[in-house]
């Protein structure tokens, strides 16, 4: 066992070497970790396992204590954890690409064609592979308004992660070498000894801080994607706080909110470089690499970053059910909101009822573009657009649902059942305007009980689709492979479930009765585990294979 600190890593880390000196020569005051990670004293281990210590020849207590090798075994240890970290940041971008509904052309090949830097080139080329197969990225067009780019946290990742990718290579090549080196002082050459410093582990240094700035930068970078996930503004329909119930009562990812940007300025604090440097031994180490110091708050911030990773998944992965859960609830109530529409507009002025077909799929055997005025006789039934022309009953009725869908998409911050009032009073502008319905002497009349059946038609399905989907759902089936990979060891390996206030809520004293009562912080708990004992990277690190 040695101590944490002592360590100014210049002539070496003498201090803790120091006692891996004492340990093999049995030193009585030197404790040692058993198999059963009991202490015990070196003599005392040595007698047990019938080892006898170790007599130091000339120099070879100088060859022991004088050279970098804790500092170098501790960043091995760190660089390793970063390295893994890089990689589940590129997938939980991925993942966030799906659940902000992005596109996959900010990783276009011809964008690193263009700019070849090698780490933007993996890590675009590594995130378009991850989304292979997802049914959430969407094609924009900039259509209906709709901001024609991604947001940069998801959209500039290749040329934010890349220059990390590649500092953290050259901190693996630099660590390599080190664990390849002699550290030792002086060194015999043929014949006779030469004094230099090769102990001075400054390339150790260097090395750790690389990989601290790349966690505070990979940890500011998911900071901004959480956040976006979670603010309303910014999510694209999502609602606030990623509540699967009312958002006036849940404010189930609001801890996580804090949580994370404490966790991001820590990061920032802990990529400061460890430059305190101190003169030592009576001015004789007046430099010295400190880098010991620089490889435990490595560690630390590895540790900071694994919590941020663990919040982000649980986040992402809430979202990405968010999308499934409207996805179904859309696909369920279209032929609900066709047959509303049919019920309250297809008879005014004695128009024929349309066929059922017709109606369910928006067909039409009306020509969309014939210029001539409608009239109430003609079939099948036909509105007048705005402009005058002819409109086909079902092109009506997609007008209306596509209008529905806006609308949907930015009232989620409104509790229910107000959010399908506010949703259903959307459509009446598109009916009022309407030349063909101005003539009706029952607009009014019409125009309230549409809006009321429309407003508890979308309330009852939409709270009978959130409560099968919170008791059934899965989203496996919309996303890209990696984003599966990760979801499915989320919710079925750690058993981590979307939640919701019923999850989340504590059971009465007398209902309790050795039951569990889970929070956000206790299924993040169960993340970070499995980031630290290595099962999380696990189950992904196969990703990185190429595709199909």
């Amino acid at each position: 066992m040695i101590p944490l600190r002592g360590s100014i890593s210049a002539s070496g880390d003498l201090s803790p070497l120091s006692y891996i000196c004492g340990a093999i020569q049995g030193k009585p005051t030197i404790r040692v970790l058993s198999r059963t990670s009991n202490a015990v004293y070196a003599d005392t281990a040595l007698a047990e396992t019938g080892l006898e210590p170790v007599k130091i020849e000339a120099k070879e207590g100088l060859a022991v204590t004088n050279g970098t090798a804790v500092s170098t075994a501790v960043a091995v240890l760190g660089l390793h954890d970063t390295h893994s970290l890089a990689i589940l940041a590129q997938i939980l971008t991925a993942m966030s690409v799906e659940a902000l509904n992005g596109t996959t052309e900010s990783f276009h090949a011809f964008f690193s064609q263009t700019r070849p830097h090698p780490g933007q080139t993996e890590c675009a080329r590594n995130i378009l592979s991850f989304l292979t197969g997802s049914k959430l990225t969407k094609v924009n067009n900039g259509a209906n308004g709709i901001l024609r780019q991604d947001r940069y946290s998801i959209r500039t990742v290749p040329q934010w992660i890349g220059p990390i990718l590649e500092d953290l290579v050259l901190a693996h090549q630099q660590i390599s070498i080190e664990c390849n080196s002699v550290t030792d002082n002086p060194l015999a050459f043929e014949g006779e000894f030469l004094h230099g410093g090769n102990f001075q582990a400054k390339s150790v240094t260097s090395a750790m801080e690389k990989a601290r700035q790349a966690t505070q930068g990979i940890g500011r970078m998911l900071f901004s994607q959480c956040t976006e996930l979670i603010n309303p503004a910014t999510s694209q329909g999502l609602p606030p706080n990623l509540v699967a119930d009312d958002p006036n009562v849940s404010l189930v990812f609001k801890g996580t909110d804090l949580y994370i940007a404490a966790l991001a300025s820590e990061l920032g604090f802990l990529a400061n470089p460890v430059n305190h440097v101190q003169t030592a031994e009576m001015g004789n180490q007046s430099l010295n690499s400190l880098a010991l110091i620089s490889t435990r708050y490595t560690h630390t911030a590895n540790d900071v970053l694994s919590q941020l990773i663990a919040l982000h998944l649980i986040a992402v992965c809430q979202a990405l059910d968010l999308r499934a859960m409207n996805i179904e609830f859309i696909e369920l109530y279209k032929p609900q909101f066709t047959e509303i529409v049919a019920d309250h507009y297809m008879a005014i002025d004695n128009l024929e009822p349309i066929s059922s077909n017709l109606a369910v799929n928006g067909g039409s055997t009306l020509d969309e573009n014939k210029s001539s005025k409608c009239v109430a006789s003609e079939h099948p039934p036909s509105i007048s657009d705005s402009d005058g022309t002819c409109m086909s009953f079902g092109r009506f009725i997609e007008c209306l649902w596509n209008a529905l869908l806006l609308s949907l998409e930015t009232t989620a911050g409104i509790e229910p059942p107000r959010r399908f009032d506010v949703v259903a009073k959307s459509l009446r502008p598109s009916i009022l305007d309407n030349p063909s319905f101005s003539r009706d002497p029952e607009l009014i009349r019409r125009l309230e009980r549409f809006t009321r059946a429309l407003s508890l038609s979308l309330d009852d399905t939409w709270r009978a689709n959130r409560d099968a989907y919170l008791a059934h759902g899965d989203a496996t089936h919309l996303l890209g492979r990696a984003s599966k990979v990760l979801y499915t060891f989320l919710r079925h390996t750690l058993k981590v479930p979307i939640l919701a206030s019923a999850e989340l809520r504590t059971p009465a004293t007398e209902d309790m009765q050795g039951r569990q009562a889970p929070t956000v912080g206790s299924y993040t708990g169960a993340v970070y585990r499995a980031l630290k004992d290595g099962t999380l990277i696990e189950a992904v690190i196969g990703l990185l294979e190429p595709s199909g």
